[in-house]
C-alpha cells in the first residue's frame, strides 16, 4: 500500500485556521455585547456570563482535552473539537434569550479546549524539532496573538453592518473549511501506550477546581478580594487542586504524570505565559474603553485601530521564529515583555484629550513587537523536548497558564482600575477624569506583570540551541 505523503504546509494551515477561530471567539464578543444584551433582554449583572462562561469552559477542560488528544488520537480528538465548536457557534447565532446563549457559550468554550490542545499537538508530533517546527510555531504563534486583534476588528464590522449573530455565524465556513481540509491533510497519530485510560477523578478534580479558579478571579472585583464568598471559592479551588495533585501521585495512569514538570523549560514558560497574559488580556480590554469612550471611536473606526496589532504581530513572528534558530530561545524570551512593559507604560500616560496617534499608536506598535516575539518563543520553550506521548499534554498545560494568567490579570487590573477610578471622582467628580485615571493605574499593574515575564524567563529559562528532539515511539496509522 502506497504510503500517504505528509503535507505539512497544508496541515499547517488547518490547525492554525483553527486556533485563530478559537482566539478569534474570545476577542470578537465584546463588541458586541451592548447589541447582545439588548436583543436578549439580558440583566445587567447576568451580561458578563456571555464572556465569562466560554473563559471557564475554555479553561477549566483544557488538560483533558490534551491528554484526551494523546490517548485516543489527535486528528479525531480535533475534528471532534472543529465540528462541536461549529454547530454551536451556529446555534449561538441563533440563541433567543438570555439562558440559550450562555448555555451555548459553555458548549462552544468545551469544544475549543478540545480543539486547541489537540491542534498545537499535531504541530508539534508533525514538525521536527529545530528550526522546521520553529518556523511553523512562528506562524501557529502570530496567527493565535493576532487573532485577538483582529476579533476586535471583524466583530466591529459585523456588529455594526450584519448584526450580533455575525459575530458567531462567521466561525461556520471557517469551521466547515478546517474540517474538509483536516479529514483530507492529516494524519492519525497517538501516543503508543500500553492503555488508553484517562483518569476520570483526576479530571474531574482539576477541571471543577481550576473553574472555580478562574471564576473566582473573574468574579473577585465585583465581590472583593477579602469578601466571604471568594474567599470560600478560592479556597475551595486550591483543596480540589491540592486533591488533583495528591490523586496523580498515587494514580497507575495519571491525567498528568507530575514528572512532566521537571523539564525546567516547560515549568518555566507556563509561568512566563501566565504573566504575559495576565498583562495582556487586561490590556486590549481597557484600551478598548479608552478608544470607545474618550476618544469616542466607533465600532468599526474601534476595530480599525486595532488592524496595526494584526501586522505587527505577523512580522515579528516571522522574524522571531528564525531568530531562535540563531540564537536559541532565552534572549528573546527575556528582551519580548520589556516591549510589553514599555508598550503598557506610554499606555499609562494618555490624556483625556488625547489622539490615536499620539497617544494610543506608538504604546500599541511596541505592544505588538512584545506579544509578537513572546507567544513564539514561549510556545518553542515550553515544547522543546517534551516527549512525543505528551505533546498534547503540555499543549493543555500551555493553554491552561494562559486562561488563568489572563483572568487573574483582569480581575487585579479591574480591581485597580475601580479603586482609583471611585478615589478620583470623590476627589475631583470629574468623571471622565477618573476613568483616564484608573485606565493609568491598571496598565501601570499590567506593565509590571510584563517586567515580571522578563525576570522570570531570565531566572528559570534555560538555554537550549541545536539539541534533537528526544524519541518516543509514537503510532502513525
Amino acid at each position: 500500500m502506497k504510503k500517504r505523503p505528509v503535507r505539512k504546509g497544508l496541515i499547517l494551515l488547518v490547525v492554525a485556521l483553527a486556533q485563530f477561530m478559537v482566539v478569534l471567539d474570545i476577542s470578537i464578543v465584546n463588541i458586541a455585547i451592548p447589541d447582545i444584551s439588548r436583543d436578549l433582554n439580558f440583566k445587567p449583572a447576568d451580561l458578563q456570563w456571555v464572556i465569562t462562561i466560554y473563559t471557564l469552559c475554555f479553561g477549566g477542560f483544557l488538560l483533558l482535552g490534551g491528554r484526551a488528544a494523546d490517548l485516543f488520537g489527535r486528528k479525531r480528538v480535533f475534528l471532534i473539537g472543529v465540528a462541536a465548536f461549529t454547530l454551536t457557534s451556529l446555534l449561538v447565532g441563533l440563541s433567543q434569550s438570555s439562558g440559550m446563549i450562555v448555555a451555548l457559550r459553555a458548549l462552544q468554550g468545551l469544544s475549543a479546549a478540545f480543539m486547541s490542545p489537540a491542534a498545537l499537538s499535531i504541530i508539534i508530533t508533525t514538525f521536527k524539532e529545530g528550526a522546521e517546527r520553529n518556523k511553523a510555531l512562528g506562524v501557529w504563534g502570530g496567527v493565535a496573538a493576532a487573532g485577538a486583534a483582529a476579533g476586535v476588528l471583524l466583530g466591529g464590522v459585523l456588529t455594526e453592518y450584519f448584526g450580533w449573530r455575525w459575530d458567531f455565524f462567521v466561525n461556520i465556513p471557517m469551521g466547515l473549511f478546517i474540517l474538509y481540509m483536516a479529514q483530507r491533510v492529516i494524519i492519525e497519530s497517538k501516543t503508543k501506550l500500553a492503555h488508553n485510560h484517562l483518569d476520570l477523578p483526576g479530571a474531574a478534580l482539576v477541571t471543577t477546581g481550576l473553574m472555580l479558579l478562574v471564576f473566582s478571579l473573574v468574579k473577585a472585583p465585583d465581590y472583593g478580594w477579602t469578601s466571604t464568598n471568594i474567599v470560600l471559592l478560592l479556597l475551595t479551588s486550591f483543596v480540589l487542586l491540592a486533591a488533583f495533585v495528591a490523586n496523580e501521585y498515587h494514580s497507575k495512569q495519571p491525567l498528568i504524570p507530575l514528572d512532566i514538570f521537571k523539564n525546567r523549560n516547560l515549568s518555566g514558560s507556563n509561568l512566563v505565559q501566565m504573566s504575559i497574559t495576565a498583562g495582556m488580556f487586561a490590556m486590549f480590554f481597557f484600551l478598548s474603553l479608552y478608544i470607545q469612550t474618550i476618544l469616542q471611536f466607533s465600532p468599526v473606526k474601534s476595530g480599525l485601530a486595532f488592524l496595526p496589532v494584526t501586522i505587527v504581530i505577523g512580522v515579528a513572528s516571522a522574524i522571531v521564529s528564525v531568530l531562535v534558530t540563531r540564537i536559541g530561545y532565552k534572549i528573546p524570551m527575556v528582551v519580548a515583555p520589556l516591549f510589553l512593559c514599555a508598550g503598557m507604560v506610554l499606555f499609562s500616560n494618555m490624556p483625556v484629550d488625547g489622539t490615536y496617534l499620539g497617544d494610543v499608536l506608538p504604546g500599541l506598535i511596541l505592544m505588538s513587537l512584545g506579544l509578537g516575539f513572546s507567544f513564539v518563543t514561549i510556545t518553542i520553550a515550553a515544547t522543546s523536548g517534551v516527549p512525543a506521548d505528551r505533546s498534547g499534554l503540555a499543549s493543555g498545560i500551555l493553554n491552561t497558564s494562559q486562561q488563568i494568567g489572563g483572568a487573574l490579570g483582569l480581575a487585579v487590573l479591574s480591581g485597580v482600575f475601580a479603586s482609583k477610578v471611585t478615589e478620583t471622582v470623590q476627589a475631583t467628580g470629574d468623571q471622565t477624569a477618573a476613568q483616564v485615571a484608573g485606565f493609568h493605574d491598571a496598565f501601570l499593574v499590567g506593565a509590571a506583570f510584563a517586567f515580571a515575564a522578563s525576570v522570570l524567563a531570565f531566572v528559570l529559562i534555560k538555554q537550549r540551541r541545536g539539541e534533537s528532539p528526544q524519541s518516543e515511539a509514537i503510532h502513525v496509522g
